[in-house]
């Protein structure tokens, strides 16, 4: 039928959505202990993995915009997690590295993942078949858009 289309339990952005919100709220206990926010730790793993990044870049990596990324960047730097700088070569670029007590942070971090799977109940076979799902539905939604703004 076609109102059975319009129900909720039949679209996929809710079911997205929704498991997205209850992920992150596996997190937030190992994250408290941190002291950081989903958000945060999301660019904490950026600058983890990279050591250095624009704003522009760390934008990219998590699909977020330098408005949504500034307030962010600035509480982790009042934490003392980061450091920002304008970029000597070009002053229109802000560099982002970890400070000391942000790179201590990954070791804290580093039983997180292993513990989310547990938490939602994945074996190692179905949590890198979904994450393999997630990443290419990922792909396609990001060109999909990348292109409809070219247009």
């Amino acid at each position: 039928m076609q109102t059975d289309r319009l129900k909720l339990d039949n679209q996929l952005c809710f079911a997205i959505y929704a498991c997205s919100r209850e992920i992150t709220k596996l997190y937030q206990p190992y994250l408290e202990v941190l002291g950081v926010t989903y958000s945060q730790y999301l660019v904490l793993m950026v600058l983890w993995e990279r050591q250095e990044c624009t704003v522009k870049e760390i934008g990219e990596a998590l699909y977020l915009d330098s408005g949504t990324l500034t307030p962010l960047l600035k509480r982790l730097q009042a934490a003392g997690f980061i450091h920002r700088e304008r970029s000597a070569q070009d002053e229109r670029k802000v560099l982002i590295t970890l400070t000391d007590a942000g790179r201590e942070l990954k070791n804290k971090a580093l039983n997180i993942p292993d513990a989310i799977q547990g938490d939602a109940c994945l074996n190692s076979t179905e949590f890198e078949a979904l994450l393999g799902q997630f990443k290419g539905l990922l792909h396609k939604v990001h060109e999909t858009n990348t292109n409809a703004a070219k247009k």
